[in-house]
């Protein structure tokens, strides 16, 4: 076997097979159909008894007639030697009586953790051993500041569950993921917001959502997602807000925090997305019209809004009102109204497609000459995206347009996205014409 502390790569590999097969299946048909392929210096048998590669690591799979996994083989041969051993995995295209496929997802250097524990260690030697600069004035106060804040957190129920001081006098709450969001929004004067701990939420949680007006407000990731489909399970909340992708809440800075939060989207906006059952919709619904004493604004401290500079919060400042914007305008002469009148409006090419789907959350993956290739259920739209090929150029769906089926569509060439509302979107490719059906 290979000593760990001699390795220098480890050649990472995804397999994939036509039938069911297992590991000695697979480590056969490795040491077998590579033996003479790359010379006798680099034939794995040799190497391995010579300590040179490690035991191979094979997880498999299998699922309906098909297998899959991983191979993971452990490396003290140079760049170059491993590289050519990890392409000759690749020349497998048998294993058993299956039609297989291997391919090489990376080769990781298992040095770099070493090197990150020599960094480490050497920030904690220089705050250790060399003098730290005096901070300015203006740092001092935002500490003390921070500080104070942070001391400000207590705790909620017989669970001790974190939150804000203002918690329980505030009409509009923020309920996080854990201590250390709490902590964040209290760095930056946010006070009433409460964390969940996880997937498991709180029945002293549950119950306290139904008395405010609810934001949840999680990380960008799939562990993010999970807790707002568990809060809408059990709880009653009103809007959700997400950190930008991959990203935690307890990462974000200032204007990252104010963002994401302006950016919240109705709960009933998410419901598709995040597949919430016919009668749990009613509930939340239900529960969202009961609600008419909370307010619909998040309690955002003003300090928070006026502190930067305004051109650090022209990019998430709310739109002025059209009404306001027409005024700041040089006045125009208007046309005569019969003049605009004979003006004909723009018809979409879409607007029969949108006008079937209306009320029937579905979607249409349609072709460069506005045919119907498919029509699927919106719950089912993700998957749907990730199997076609590149004829479909146009989607249109009764359904609200979400970060995640923006992207999948950009992955496949998808050149028009129209849909019945706009979610929360980060992020929109510039070769791609997103519309809702309402301005069509």
């Amino acid at each position: 076997m290979q000593n760990s502390d001699t390795t220098k790569y480890i050649i990472h590999a995804i397999i994939k097979a036509d039938g069911v097969i297992e590991r000695p299946d697979v480590v056969g048909a490795i040491f077998g159909q590579t033996e003479g392929l790359i010379g006798a210096d680099l034939d794995l048998r040799e190497l391995q008894k010579s300590g040179r590669i490690g035991r191979l690591e094979v997880n498999i799979k299998s699922n309906m007639g098909k297998s899959s996994g991983t191979i993971e083989i452990p490396s003290s041969l140079d760049k170059v030697e491993t590289a050519v051993l990890g392409a000759s995995l690749e020349t497998i295209d048998r294993i058993g009586p299956c039609i297989s496929n291997i391919s090489v997802a990376k080769i990781e250097d298992v040095r770099s953790s070493k090197r990150k524990q020599v960094v480490d260690r050497a920030k904690q030697i220089l705050t250790a051993m060399f003098d730290e600069m005096l901070p300015e004035s203006q740092e001092i106060i935002d500490e003390v500041r921070q500080s104070v804040r942070i001391e400000e957190m207590t705790t909620y129920g017989k669970d001790n569950i974190p939150m804000g001081p203002n918690v329980l006098d505030s009409d509009a709450i923020i309920v996080v993921e854990g201590r250390a969001d709490v902590l964040n929004l209290l760095r930056y004067g946010i006070k009433n917001s409460i964390a969940v701990g996880g997937t498991n939420v709180p029945q002293a949680v549950v119950d306290l959502c139904k008395k405010k007006t609810v934001t949840a407000f999680t990380d960008g990731d799939r562990g993010g997602e999970l807790i707002i489909k568990e809060l809408l399970q059990v709880a009653d909340i009103d809007f959700i807000a997400r950190a930008p992708d991959g990203k935690g809440v307890e990462e974000l800075v200032q204007k990252e925090i104010v963002k994401s939060l302006r950016q919240k989207i109705p709960v009933e906006q998410g419901l598709d997305y995040y597949q919430v059952g016919k009668k749990r919709r009613i509930a939340i619904m239900a529960a969202t019209k009961k609600k008419t004493g909370g307010k619909s604004e998040l309690s955002i401290p003003e300090e928070i809004e006026m502190k930067p500079a305004k051109e650090e919060l022209a990019e998430f400042e709310a739109p002025a009102p059209e009404k306001s914007e027409r005024a700041e305008r040089p006045r125009q002469r208007e046309e005569p109204r019969e003049e605009r009148e004979k003006e004909p409006r723009k018809e979409s090419p879409f607007q029969e497609h949108i006008t079937q789907l209306s009320g029937t959350l579905s979607a249409r993956l349609i072709d460069e000459q506005n045919s119907v290739i498919s029509e699927v259920p919106v719950r089912d739209l993700a998957n749907a995206l990730r199997d076609i090929n590149g004829n479909v150029k146009s989607l249109v769906f009764d359904g609200v347009i979400t970060q995640r089926i923006v992207d999948i569509a950009s992955e496949k060439g998808i050149e028009t996205l129209i849909g019945a509302k706009l979610g929360n979107l980060v992020k929109s490719p510039a070769s791609m014409h997103i519309e809702t059906s309402s301005e069509l």
